[in-house]
């Protein structure tokens, strides 16, 4: 089939060459037809009908006119034919008995521009075209470009024989019908096939052979009909009519396959085949064949069929360029500034219709005044009704704002590199025509690496890293690409984070709309990736102090301030979860064994309840002892030494040794942060502890006193004591490497005195 494609594309290539020069020589030597003339009942040869918008229409040659001369000949003979005048160069004819001199319009002149002069050169464009389109395709060999060269080639062909047709040349008659019938099957060929190698069908094939059959009938119509004179109006209808249907569903087709397939990535290529088919279809449908059919002239056929070479230039755009306009982007703005444009539009006219006078002084001052203040207004009371109605605008596909506002709300959740980059790919994926985003760092000396290297399709942006040291500038460069784009996202260190999005096809430009909406992600991105960095740093940095055991004092306060916030967290979940659901357990249960007791019910079951209730009992105290352990609340209440005395009162209890503590010589007006106290009821809590697991004392002495800018917690107990020299082996030795690490956090001073049989004495001094 491509090879049938490819000779047959070259036979009209050529054949469409021959055929050009053959309308050159009409053109050039000024040989002018289009009027139909018949001998009149005294002899006379006058013309009975002027097509509009011909030769003849243009040079002046009008109905009822009575033909003098002919080419200087009175008695033209070869210049009749047919009843058509052809091969004509001048007339003279008598018009209400004044005699006039007629000549054909000249080659270079404004009549002839868009008969023969933009028609040419729009064919020799088209022939170009097609020869990079062929040039293109040698390595894949794609059947849509042959198509599309058919496609440039009828359509050129039809623009240049309508000129051709106009003058009454038979060959452009019939070419122009063909061309015209063809040139939507044709196009609707081309879509099927390049969206077909794309992996998408709009249409069944067979669709594609019933629009075909349309313009072989008209031509097997005209061929038959052509030596008769009767059904040539008729068939100017039905070939009018034929493009009229076939370009109406072409649009229909066109625009049904964009709203079935809108979720597709090839929506946007739909979308902008409809809109170029509207464009270049509706002026010729509306302005000329539906005004034809009601015998109304008021543009010339070949301005707007002109419209209809917006098809090709854009087919070879997408076939040949790597971007396409978005549409949603421009028909949003069309809409917008077309619905803005009716009211000064018809206030314009109607004022220009009342004010015009053609004697008026200062008329164009007049009228420039009024038009620059109507426009004032409009365009005033436009922000009024933008900013009070919240006028939604431009294309609401993607709302921009709502998506940065989501974005920032969830990096600021994010604790890691990883996360912020997974939101930044999210995002942009979820808004824009991608499908793929890498994340990689180009480090100082031009190495590339991937963030991410779990994504299957990595190696896709390695074709684009010539690409990444044009973006090394400033954070929210962007730099597009045929698939896709890049954009800087950060930097850290010399090095450069930067994100590459990519589709399976060419991707539409970006709006404006969409550049700031991705510079200000990117912005969002490299403070976010900033503050990550650095908490990454400090965290690797403090791994490094806690293997080397050189952690700082600020490092454990702040360490201590966390592991305090999770134990009143996890206090209060405690209380207000389990604790609370074990006493409404309990209660039901003292009610359940009330029950029980007034039934007289088996001693067994009251047993176990009885023994239930115990234990539920038991289970509290302990839930509400591990609270108080967990976050003390007498402590956040009453003060320090309070909640020390209740700490000792607590232990006492359970403790085969008898406790003494002295706060008496502590100031209790004393400031001391709430950390601080914390952390020394911390120490004391851990001191008698330990006491109780493994002292086995009898006595033990607890004192928190001050001196003058000093506070000093003494411990001192009677029990086994332990080897000093073995301190880091004992099992103590966990209790008191915690106090450590307190006393540390609070810039003080720990001793320790201990021997076996000796019991044991530490003393803490902490400067205020």
């Amino acid at each position: 089939m491509r090879k049938f494609y490819s000779k047959l594309t070259v036979i009209l290539v050529i054949l469409s060459f021959i055929y050009v020069i053959y309308i050159s020589y009409i053109n050039v030597f000024n040989i002018f037809v289009g009027a139909a003339v018949k001998e009149n009942s005294q002899g006379q040869l006058e013309v009975v009908d002027v097509d509009n918008f011909t030769d003849s229409y243009l040079a002046g040659v009008r109905k009822g006119d009575i033909i003098l001369e002919v080419n200087g000949n009175k008695k033209p003979v070869e210049e009749v034919k047919r009843g058509f005048l052809a091969n004509v160069k001048s007339l003279v004819v008598d018009r209400h008995g004044d005699k006039i001199d007629l000549e054909n319009v000249r080659l270079l002149s404004q009549a002839n521009l868009f008969i023969y002069l933009i028609p040419v050169i729009l064919y020799s464009i088209c022939l170009f075209c097609i020869f990079m389109i062929l040039k293109m395709n040698k390595a894949n060999q794609k059947e849509s470009a042959y198509i599309l060269a058919l496609f440039l080639l009828a359509v050129s062909i039809g623009y240049v024989s309508s000129g051709g047709s106009g003058k009454g040349e038979a060959i452009s008659r019939i070419l122009v019908i063909v061309t015209m019938n063809i040139v939507p099957p044709l196009y609707m060929h081309f879509m099927y096939q390049y969206l077909k190698e794309l992996g998408t069908e709009i249409i069944r094939r067979r669709v594609l052979f019933y629009l075909y059959l349309v313009p072989v009938t008209n031509v097997l119509l005209v061929l038959f009909y052509k030596n008769k004179a009767g059904p040539v109006d008729l068939l100017a209808y039905v070939n009018l009519l034929s493009f009229f249907v076939l370009a109406f569903l072409s649009i229909i087709i066109t625009i049904r396959a964009a709203k079935k397939l809108k979720d597709n990535e090839v929506s946007n290529v739909l979308r902008a085949f409809a809109l170029i088919l509207i464009s270049a279809f509706s002026p010729f449908m509306l302005f000329f064949i539906i005004p034809y059919f009601f015998g109304i002239y008021f543009i010339s056929p070949y301005v707007v069929a002109s419209f209809v070479l917006l098809i090709p230039f854009f087919l070879v755009y997408q076939f040949m360029s790597n971007k396409l306009y978005n549409v949603d982007f421009f028909m949003g703005r069309i809409k917008y500034y077309g619905f803005l444009a009716i009211t000064p539009t018809i206030l314009v006219v109607v004022l220009f219709d009342f004010i015009q006078k053609p004697n008026a002084n200062f008329y164009t001052v007049k009228f420039t005044i009024i038009t620059y203040i109507l426009m004032l207004t409009v365009f005033y009371f436009k922000e009024i009704i933008d900013f009070r109605f919240r006028l939604k605008r431009f294309s609401e596909k993607h709302n921009y704002q709502d998506s940065v506002f989501k974005f920032t709300q969830l990096i600021r959740e994010a604790s890691s590199l990883h996360q912020v980059l997974y939101h930044l790919k999210y995002t942009i994926l979820e808004v824009l025509v991608v499908n793929k985003a890498f994340v990689l760092e180009v480090k100082a000396d031009g190495q590339i690496v991937e963030i991410d290297e779990s994504i299957e399709e990595s190696q896709l942006w390695k074709e684009y890293v010539d690409q990444f040291q044009d973006i090394l500038g400033e954070v929210g460069k962007i730099i597009g690409l045929d698939k896709g784009f890049m954009m800087k996202i950060g930097e850290r260190g010399g090095h450069s984070f930067v994100i590459c999005c990519l589709s399976n096809l060419r991707t539409p430009k970006l709006t404006r709309d969409e550049i700031s909406w991705l510079k200000t992600l990117a912005f969002y991105t490299s403070v976010s990736l900033e503050n990550v960095v650095k908490i990454e740093e400090l965290m690797e940095h403090l791994e490094d102090l806690k293997q080397r055991e050189a952690n700082p004092a600020w490092l454990k306060k702040v360490m201590f301030a966390m592991e305090e916030k999770q134990r009143s967290d996890l206090a209060r979940d405690l209380h207000d979860s389990v604790l609370q659901d074990l006493i409404s357990l309990k209660r039901q249960s003292e009610m359940f064994l009330t029950n029980f007791q007034n039934n007289q019910c088996p001693t067994s079951i009251e047993n176990s309840l009885i023994s239930w209730n115990e234990q539920m009992s038991k289970v509290i105290q302990t839930t509400r002892e591990t609270c108080h352990e967990l976050r003390p609340q007498l402590l956040y209440d009453l003060g320090l030494v309070k909640a020390i005395s209740k700490l000792t009162s607590q232990i006492q209890e359970e403790a085969p040794f008898h406790i003494r503590l002295n706060t008496t010589r502590f100031d209790k007006e004393l400031d001391i942060d709430i950390d601080s106290q914390l952390n020394i009821y911390r120490i004391v809590q851990e001191l008698l502890s330990n006491a109780l697991k493994h002292s086995k004392a009898s006595q033990v002495l607890v004192m928190l006193i001050c001196i003058k800018d000093q506070v000093v917690l003494h411990y001192e107990d009677d029990g086994v004591g332990f080897d000093a020299s073995q301190l880091d082996q004992h099992t103590m030795s966990m209790g008191l490497s915690g106090i450590r690490e307190r006393v540390k956090a609070l810039n003080g001073k720990l001793q320790i005195h201990t021997a076996p049989e000796k019991g044991l004495k530490v003393k803490i001094e902490m400067e205020l």
